[in-house]
């Protein structure tokens, strides 16, 4: 068996400093935005995010898709070595997981620039045994392509993998790969109907316990 885990929101606590970046970037670059801007892009990856702006929401100036979304991988790899922290719980479920010898994977949809420097960081790369990003990927999450990527380094086949997810196309991406799925919504969107099609739903990875475990990976 082995576990999966998302990094956003899930490991970090860096999922709201991607909006603080991105507002940031395009009103520097006085990308035309309305109200619903963000709407249009949740759950493309960075590089996909400012393609879309430039078709959309073309911008004054020469400046790439490609500059904008290097500028804000930059400050939010800043802002997140600053004002982000590990998520509750995280440390002791991947400790609890080392002793168990299971072994440790992540899927991300950060770019591995990003992945590789948080993870480094905050002192996390002993715990994992593969690091992937959905940047190598031809389709980031809800596609289930960057999680059979990482259960193929790691040697698993999906069905024995249980992923660790906070956010809806995070859960269908590893759905979509056939694993079984422990969510971690932000409080909001705990009771969030959505939900529904993972194996577990927690407040925290504090309340993950070795029972939970037990139970999911016995009807794998």
């Amino acid at each position: 068996m082995a576990a999966i885990f998302d990094m956003d929101g899930l490991l970090l606590d860096t999922e709201p400093l991607w909006g603080v970046s991105m507002l940031k970037i395009a009103r520097h670059y006085q990308v035309p935005g309305g109200p619903n801007f963000f709407k249009h892009t949740t759950g493309l990856r960075i590089y996909e995010v400012t393609e879309y702006w430039a078709e959309k929401f073309p911008w004054p100036g020469t400046a790439s898709p490609r500059q904008l979304a290097d500028e804000i991988l930059d400050d939010i790899i800043a802002l997140a070595k600053k004002e982000g922290a590990i998520m509750p719980g995280a440390i002791a479920c991947l400790e609890w997981m080392r002793r168990k010898n299971i072994k440790i994977g992540l899927a991300t949809s950060s770019p591995t620039r990003m992945m590789q420097e948080l993870i480094d960081h905050f002192g996390l790369n002993t715990y994992f045994d593969v690091l992937t990003s959905a940047d190598t990927a031809l389709s980031g999450k809800p596609h289930p392509e960057v999680y059979l990527q990482c259960a193929h380094a790691l040697i698993e086949m999906p069905w024995n993998c249980v992923a660790f997810e906070d956010s809806v196309n995070g859960m269908v991406s590893a759905k979509a790969a056939r694993m079984k799925v422990v969510a971690v919504p932000e409080p909001a969107r705990l009771s969030d109907p959505k939900f529904g099609l993972a194996d577990l739903v927690i407040p925290s990875l504090e309340d993950f316990t070795e029972e939970h475990w037990q139970v999911i990976t016995e009807t794998s």
